[in-house]
């Protein structure tokens, strides 16, 4: 496997109701611990593949236990810091039937968005690294995280890192308080290798919007991207039709400046947790580009993890190559 891949977001507490109730229906929830840029470490460590994790979370029961959860999938914990603050959460409703999952967010305060930009020595924290990874979330959280993804990506330009972006746009978490999310996002990308981002994300970044339809929208935007941030070498998305909770239909995508590769769409049933779906299929689309697979294959890689993903609890991807492969050759009868 290629080098060392650093994660750098923060860390979460995802709080559920009990089997698909309502939030409170009943006094009890079940805790299980998130963040996006977590999940993506997760799903490449699970791969195979050497990760570290940086964020900061208090010193506390909480904080500790969602610390050992990622070093027990194999991530490198040693940049994440125990700082003032609380613990971020979030409060999950899943769905059911024509009932949408909601989620309500309280992260305010929380250790990580307290940090100070220059918490993180990120020459250090990058050396001998291979990619930065790094979401819309984090500079969306306030002017210390904006500055500090700021900061990161940089140095890793700096350092010859490649980075990987994914959009994320949490408009209510940008709107909080007096941002900029274009000039901030803008940068980001423009120091990006890899976004993960579809037309819309493109449409915010460049202040344009797109007429087509489907793949032919999703071309224009990411031929529109490519030439307005050189740096870029892919752009990788989904698309999903949502029947219901429980039956969505998702196809998986890549863009380089040079063509574009969209799978036809698989009929995911049955779902059991569609939460942390986009995580994994970076995952899966950042494996096969560190596996130095092709555009086809790195596709189906990123369609089978997020595929896979909406059968299993929690919010991070759990599985193996062999998961992968065995998706892919469509065997769905019990594996002995």
């Amino acid at each position: 496997m290629a080098g060392r891949i650093v994660c750098f977001g923060e860390l979460l507490l995802r709080l559920t109701a009990p089997g698909r109730e309502l939030l409170m229906q009943t006094p009890r929830l079940d805790v299980v611990v998130g963040g996006a840029e977590a999940n993506v470490g997760i799903g490449l460590a699970n791969l195979g593949h050497s990760v570290s994790m940086v964020s900061a979370v208090p010193d506390n029961a909480l904080g500790r236990a969602a610390v050992q959860f990622v070093r027990s999938q194999g991530a490198d914990t040693s940049g994440v810091q125990y700082r003032d603050g609380r613990m971020g959460l979030y409060f999950l409703t899943q769905g059911a039937g024509l009932r949408a999952s909601d989620i309500v967010y309280d992260r305010a305060d929380s250790a990580f968005a307290k940090a100070p930009a220059d918490a993180f020595d990120w020459t250090a924290l990058l050396s001998g690294a291979t990619m930065l990874h790094l979401s819309g979330i984090t500079p969306a959280l306030g002017p210390a995280t904006a500055q500090a993804a700021l900061q990161a990506a940089r140095a890793a330009k700096e350092l010859g890192v490649a980075i990987s972006f994914d959009g994320n746009y949490r408009a209510r978490l940008w709107e909080a308080w007096d941002s900029d999310p274009r000039a901030v996002l803008t940068e980001l990308v423009s120091l990006a290798d890899t976004m993960f981002g579809n037309h819309r994300d493109v449409s915010l970044l460049l202040g344009k919007t797109f007429s087509g339809d489907g793949a032919d929208r999703r071309r224009e935007a990411a031929e529109a991207a490519f030439a307005a941030f050189p740096n870029l070498k892919r752009i990788a998305s989904t698309a999903r039709h949502v029947d219901d909770a429980d039956r969505h239909r998702i196809a998986a995508r890549v863009d380089t400046p040079e063509r574009g590769y969209q799978t036809e769409e698989v009929v995911v049933a049955g779902i059991i947790d569609r939460i942390g779906g986009g995580d994994a299929y970076a995952a899966g689309i950042l494996h096969g580009v560190l596996s130095g697979q092709d555009l086809e294959a790195t596709v189906a890689s990123g369609l089978a993890l997020t595929c896979l993903k909406h059968s299993l609890p929690g919010d991070a991807s759990l599985f193996r190559q062999a998961d992968i492969d065995a998706f892919l050759e469509g065997g769905l009868d019990v594996r002995r």
